[in-house]
């Protein structure tokens, strides 16, 4: 006789755990900041960030921007609250600006989901060159 691949106790305890068919995501566009090439950022509002799938129980989530080429260099971010919204408008936070002095480099954004209590329920990180 053939052994089930799934127990029945295993079967039970899978399912007893909602499973995502789509992961936090999100997306950004760099906007209207002025072009900053100098090596010396200005602050700015924040991008506009796109949202898809955050997950339940998001009260807050918490933007952090690092240059790849330069990953010791604070850029900051902020935190936003959340209630069901599908993008974040420019002017929830400011941060510095994407501004390398030797021509492109890459940014990464990384979002963090945290529920009312500030555990982390979801990170998700976009990146895109500049300029």
């Amino acid at each position: 006789m053939k052994k089930p691949i799934l127990s029945v106790a295993s079967l039970c305890l899978l399912l007893t755990f909602p499973v995502s068919a789509h992961a936090f995501s999100f997306s950004f566009e760099w906007g209207n900041i002025k072009l900053c090439t100098s090596g010396r950022p200005n602050r700015v509002k924040n991008p506009l960030f796109s949202l898809r799938s955050v997950p339940d129980g998001t009260a807050r989530i918490e933007f952090n921007m690092k240059d790849l080429n330069v990953p010791s260099y604070r850029h900051g971010g902020g935190r936003v609250r959340y209630s069901g919204q599908s993008q974040i408008e420019p002017g929830a936070f400011r941060y510095k600006s994407p501004c390398p002095p030797d021509g492109s480099h890459t940014y990464q954004w990384t979002a963090t989901a945290k529920d009312r209590s500030g555990n982390v329920l979801a990170t998700a990180t976009a990146q895109r060159s500049y300029p």
